[in-house]
């Protein structure tokens, strides 16, 4: 992979691909890699394993990873309850 990311920035990267709900085109959004990067990303970062558990998830029908798959009720990439998508924190109520 070509970009030059950082452990916070990768982290987070792992985090929304583990996410059912966070599609690809979420992460293209915020971090500017494509699908095919977030999978070497995750094949480099993560056991075998666990690689092999998440691309499963990935490619049945219970993940919405691509927003063919999701319902066209979700039409936005972040919570609403959510600030601002590059910190990723849940304001206080």
């Amino acid at each position: 992979m070509n970009k030059n990311l950082n452990i916070q920035e990768i982290d987070r990267i792992i985090e929304m691909a583990w996410e059912d709900r966070t599609p690809f085109e979420a992460i293209r959004f915020q971090f500017g890699i494509s699908e095919s990067e977030v999978i070497e990303l995750m094949r480099s970062e993560l056991k075998e394993s666990s690689f092999k558990l998440w691309r499963k998830r990935v490619n049945s029908g219970v993940s919405q990873k691509h927003l063919k798959k999701r319902s066209e009720e979700i039409n936005r990439f972040k919570c609403s309850r959510q600030r601002i998508i590059s910190n990723n924190k849940i304001s206080k109520r």
